[in-house]
């Protein structure tokens, strides 16, 4: 068997720990930009005098900020290396961040968490991105296995850590918080982050304009079809999170602090997820890790609706949540690998489009919740059903797992 040589390949074990700390951190921002104030959500309501569906348009504003964000730095740094664009469009982040927490009314917010969704994006675009500069095959899928554990446990930490600071501020300090974390994320990249894309591998003819590296894309069936997958597999995710506040909180009767609590006994099943299939990559292919994981998304999100309307209760409804989120835990990192396994040359644009898919179709579809209200676990099940099913169909019909290559060793 051919083995590929990748610049990461003599990198020490320390210097391995440290792109994983620093990328984890710079993976993280984006999430805990989306969910660390999900607890907050029914003080934003009071505050601000709006509705519920006004408020999840909140969250909605911040995604589709996200999308369009790495849609913007991922080309970019393919074109000029990948400090330049993680640092200014972090700091822009910071700003953004105590914009939001001077909102005076909705607008100025909704704004706000669009620029701040924006700003965002460069941690997880560049970070993947680098990981790609650096490594091919398995290699890669232990390093993107272990973003993504940092990426599948921050959306579930943050409203943890969220409700937390509650106790001690209120909706307006989180965002604070925020613009504390960027700033650490931008010291972080000027200090520890080395650039991985030098000149000489920056323009590659056939790749050299943005218009081509997005037709490369757009031709790979296999890169097309696992964008659906992870697209529809966080839109299922972001359907529960936007719901859960208000579902656990007025619907259940938790208060932040207990509603924090489910949160962290579902990040196990993130890292159980991610630990599991990562060993698993090395026996089966990713591809029919993702066929096993999909199926178990849709099967827990049609138990949470059966369980419902029989009357289950809360529990009926936290224990297909877990298999949920753990299936994710199992499909994120695999999603991940096959879609960037063959596009090193546009690793930035590869991941931009990843990342937009993934924050772009969360952000549109999983408020259709908060329309149909949240009187019970029904819409929010229902939602994750339905996207649960996209995916399943786009892994057979579009990607079709024994059609894929093998990842080289």
């Amino acid at each position: 068997m051919t083995h590929v040589v990748h610049p990461g390949d003599s990198l020490t074990r320390r210097q391995r720990i440290v792109y994983v700390i620093v990328l984890g951190a710079l993976t993280a921002l984006g999430p805990f930009t989306v969910d660390l104030y999900l607890p907050a959500f029914p003080q934003v309501e009071a505050d601000l005098g709006v509705r519920t569906a006004i408020v999840q348009l909140t969250l909605t504003a911040t995604m589709v900020g996200f999308g369009f964000g790495q849609l913007i730095v991922g080309p970019w740094s393919d074109r000029v290396g990948r400090r330049l664009p993680l640092i200014l469009a972090s700091s822009v982040h910071v700003g953004a961040s105590l914009m939001v927490a001077a909102a005076p009314d909705i607008s100025w917010l909704l704004a706000a968490r669009v620029l701040q969704g924006a700003g965002a994006a460069a941690g997880g675009v560049v970070a993947m991105a680098m990981v790609r500069d650096l490594f091919g095959g398995y290699p890669l899928v232990r390093m993107l296995s272990r973003l993504s554990l940092v990426n599948g446990l921050a959306p579930i930490l943050a409203p943890l850590i969220g409700s937390q600071l509650l106790l001690v501020t209120e909706w307006r300090g989180l965002f604070v918080v925020l613009a504390g974390y960027g700033v650490l994320v931008v010291v972080a990249s000027w200090l520890f982050i080395v650039e991985t894309l030098p000149p000489a591998r920056r323009v590659d003819r056939g790749h050299a304009t943005i218009g081509e590296r997005y037709r490369a894309l757009f031709r790979d069936r296999v890169f097309v079809g696992i964008a659906i997958v992870g697209g529809f597999t966080f839109t299922g995710l972001f359907a529960y999170l936007s719901a859960s506040p208000f579902l656990f909180q007025e619907v259940y009767g938790l208060d932040p602090q207990g509603y924090g609590v489910v949160f962290a006994t579902n990040s196990i099943g993130v890292v159980a997820g991610v630990q599991i299939s990562s060993r698993l990559a090395k026996r089966v292919p990713p591809q029919w890790i993702l066929a096993c994981s999909t199926a178990v998304l849709l099967s827990s999100a049609i138990a949470i609706v059966v369980l419902d309307q029989l009357g289950a209760g809360m529990w009926g409804t936290i224990v297909p949540l877990f298999l949920f989120i753990m299936a994710c835990g199992f499909g994120f990192p695999m999603v991940q690998v096959l879609a960037l396994a063959n596009h090193g040359k546009e690793a930035g644009t590869a991941a931009s489009l990843l990342g937009a898919m993934n924050f772009g179709l969360a952000g549109l579809l999983s408020p259709v919740v908060g329309a149909f209200g949240i009187a019970s676990a029904t819409p929010m099940g229902a939602a994750m059903a339905v996207a649960a099913t996209v995916a399943v169909l786009s892994l057979w019909v579009v990607v079709r797992p024994s059609t894929v290559p093998a990842l080289s060793r």
